[in-house]
């Protein structure tokens, strides 16, 4: 999980890493100010499955398909890429036309993002 570029409003994605945690997932929170670059390189180091980003300053059309072509170019590219903040609906469904993972906006129960990460682990990660 990770806040790319300058976006430094971060409750919301604790308060998700915290959830997560409870639910049973590993998971690893980047922090603030994390360029696709660096959360790419950490997803490979970590062997993370899904890569999950919180963007709440109107950087999303440039960040998603960012980190979505450097997942493709570093053979990561069978990973979920997803998170939430503000997106337009309309650049949402731009953003999973590329490839993108569900999106979720404000408001959004915990628990509908818990239950999508895990129904995408059981039927891309069955070991």
């Amino acid at each position: 999980m990770a806040k790319p570029g300058l976006d430094g409003h971060d409750r919301g994605i604790k308060i998700l890493a915290r959830a997560f945690r409870d639910a049973g997932m590993e998971v690893i929170y980047l922090g603030l100010r994390q360029t696709p670059t660096m959360i790419v390189n950490a997803a490979i180091q970590e062997d993370a499955d899904i890569i999950a980003i919180s963007s709440l300053n109107n950087a999303h059309m440039a960040v998603f398909p960012k980190i979505l072509n450097l997942m493709q170019e570093t053979g990561i590219g069978d990973r979920l890429l997803t998170g939430g903040g503000i997106i337009p609906k309309k650049d949402m469904e731009k953003l999973n036309d590329m490839g993108v993972g569900k999106l979720f906006g404000p408001g959004t129960p915990i628990q509908e993002t818990i239950d999508y990460i895990t129904n995408w682990i059981n039927e891309n990660r069955k070991n």
